[in-house]
């Protein structure tokens, strides 16, 4: 059977099982719609969890950033998995025990304040758009190659997928999806993982392989034919890294603490029965996890080693087809500088930006761009995201296997998507209109307002992945840094103290939020040829500026609770008892 036959049958059984799935599960109240209900098994639950988790930029994007940037794409690894043990030890059983619906809900009820409830909310939307952007582009990039669409159709056809299962089923819905979708993209992510492991070193497990010798007759091991490639390229050696140690540090503590902050993971803690499920639960999601984070970094070496034999030194006249495929894709492009119609891949861009196709051939029948040639020898650009797409192809492996890796992109991507859509609509219908502004809506009317509110996050989703900000992880990252600069330090300071006021908790969370976007969006949108270490705040990136940005929101909110009205007594009483345990007593508490 043909590759691309194999394709459409893997992703279109996929999306029948999801919408399946979700039509029988659908939420009949906002109970099922917010928290499933609140009953869900702890293992279910945490495999759910780790497939709200593993988004596109775990999937997708992390091998791709590990492949190019070698050491420094460890951070990814340390501060994502870093991340996920500070949640589940530090806040999710204590969020899970206060027992509400949202992560505003805690903060408008901890912080006795309508206000600090909203601010909550537009830290949410604002984390949870930037993050979706990252989702949907990734959506767009899987569809672009193996339905043979463009990006921008790739990326309103997951618009309607998303719709129908998260629109409908809610929460319910979208937990039992979830466990479906993370079968499906462990297992595309791990099967060709073992192929090509044991293809480059004879070992099919992938975490042994990446310290094995390659099996060319050589010695080397896979990471020394690695450095001495790259160098001979022009690159600098795969293990070295050229990032900062304080922006390594700052990246790495901006992710770990941002994941705390998230909260479309945190809401999962609150679909378990009680507070210990939310540990257990949290427990096995981390099992689930380790599974494809372990594996990512072996997954990004050995696509670089396949990716620099199959193109270095190749006349594009004899291009493998997998090359021509994203070629055709708008996502690798042959800038022939030297017109001798022969693949040169060496250190450097070979065009300026991605690739604006002309619509013309060259002399060797590649596509021709319209982008400036900036100076140096690289012939050769390739989009980071499609790295783990390409891998199967590039190292020729079976149409099965492709087909298999183009659903598990599809359901890392969705299935994260549809958490955040969630999450967003949820705060509009719970906290801003239930909570807020209108508090005598019937729960037929939040319901109706929280699938209305899903279907325009939607809409804004899908523009956000047409035109991203970044390539998915850069993009998911940011997210992270608003995560930890926003609503982090909120949350910690409403668990772990009882003296934190709402004007020191609101004060903290806006001045947080403004000064890591506006960082942000100065370097990356407004003034992108400024975006180098010498300009760069204390030599911080924008990936890891959310620490700077939750050092000024601890700050900030200290400052004010100690200048502002102390806490009410009835608060402190509540945050003892979420710090309590089950059956204990302190003495305040008589």
């Amino acid at each position: 059977m043909e590759t691309q036959t194999l394709i459409y049958i893997f992703v279109l059984g996929s999306f029948a099982l999801y919408i399946g799935i979700a039509l029988w599960a659908r939420a009949a109240s906002t109970t099922d719609f917010y928290v499933a209900g609140g009953g869900v098994n702890p293992v279910v639950n945490g495999m759910a969890t780790a497939a709200d988790w593993m988004s596109a930029a775990s999937f997708l994007s992390m091998a791709g950033i590990i492949a190019f940037a070698g050491y420094d794409g460890s951070v990814y690894l340390m501060g994502w998995t870093g991340g996920y043990v500070l949640l589940a030890l530090l806040l999710a059983p204590y969020l899970r025990k206060f027992g509400e619906f949202t992560v505003p809900d805690f903060i408008g009820s901890r912080y006795y304040s309508k206000a600090a409830r909203v601010v909550a909310v537009v830290c949410l939307i604002f984390i949870s758009f930037t993050y979706i952007a990252g989702q949907m582009r990734g959506v767009g990039i899987v569809f672009s190659r193996f339905l043979d669409v463009s990006v921008t159709l790739g990326v309103i056809i997951g618009m309607g997928i998303v719709f129908v299962y998260a629109v409908l089923g809610g929460m319910k819905g979208i937990t039992y999806t979830q466990v479906a979708q993370y079968c499906v993209l462990i297992f595309a992510y791990l099967v060709p993982a073992f192929f090509i492991s044991f293809i480059v070193t004879g070992n099919p497990l992938p975490q042994i392989g990446l310290g094995s010798r390659v099996e060319d007759g050589s010695g080397l091991f896979v990471l020394q034919k690695l450095d001495l490639v790259l160098q001979d390229m022009g690159f600098g050696a795969y293990t070295d890294g050229s990032k900062s140690v304080i922006d390594v540090f700052c990246i790495t503590a901006a992710l770990m603490i941002g994941t705390a902050g998230l909260p479309h993971v945190i809401v999962r803690f609150f679909t378990v029965p009680k507070a210990s499920d939310a540990r257990r639960s949290a427990g096995w999601a981390l099992i689930f996890i380790a599974l494809l984070y372990t594996t990512a970094g072996p997954v990004g070496a050995f696509a670089r080693l396949n990716f620099i034999d199959t193109v270095n030194e190749t006349p594009y006249a004899e291009a493998p087809e997998w090359f021509t495929n994203w070629e055709a894709n708008d996502l690798i492009a042959f800038n022939d500088r030297n017109l001798d119609g022969v693949m040169q891949y060496r250190s450097g861009n070979a065009i300026d930006g991605a690739p604006a196709f002309t619509g013309e051939r060259g002399a060797s029948g590649q596509r021709l761009t319209s982008n400036r040639t900036p100076p140096g020898d690289n012939e050769v650009y390739v989009d980071r995201d499609i790295m783990v797409l390409a891998n199967p192809e590039i190292a020729r492996l079976p149409g099965w296997v492709i087909a298999l890796v183009a659903a598990g992109g599809l359901a890392a991507a969705l299935s994260t998507a549809a958490g955040l859509l969630l999450v967003i609509s949820a705060s509009v219908s719970h906290d801003l209109l239930k909570k807020t502004f209108k508090p005598g809506i019937t729960e037929k009317g939040e319901l109706l307002a929280a699938r209305i509110a899903a279907s325009a996050a939607i809409l804004v989703a899908g523009y956000l992945g047409v035109y991203p900000p970044g390539w998915v992880a850069q993009v998911v990252a940011f997210a992270f840094g608003l995560a930890a600069a926003s609503l982090f330090p909120a949350i910690f300071l409403g668990i772990f103290t009882k003296w934190m006021n709402r004007e020191g908790a609101i004060a903290g969370m806006v001045s947080g939020l403004a000064f890591t976007f506006l960082y942000i969006a100065w370097f990356k949108l407004w003034n992108p040829e400024l975006d180098s270490a010498e300009n760069w705040l204390f030599g911080i990136s924008s990936e890891g500026i959310g620490v700077v940005g939750m050092v000024i929101n601890f700050a900030v909110a200290i400052t004010v609770a100690k200048l502002t009205a102390p806490v009410p007594p009835e608060v402190r009483r509540l945050v003892a008892t979420i710090r309590v345990p089950k059956g204990a007593e302190t003495p305040h508490m008589h």
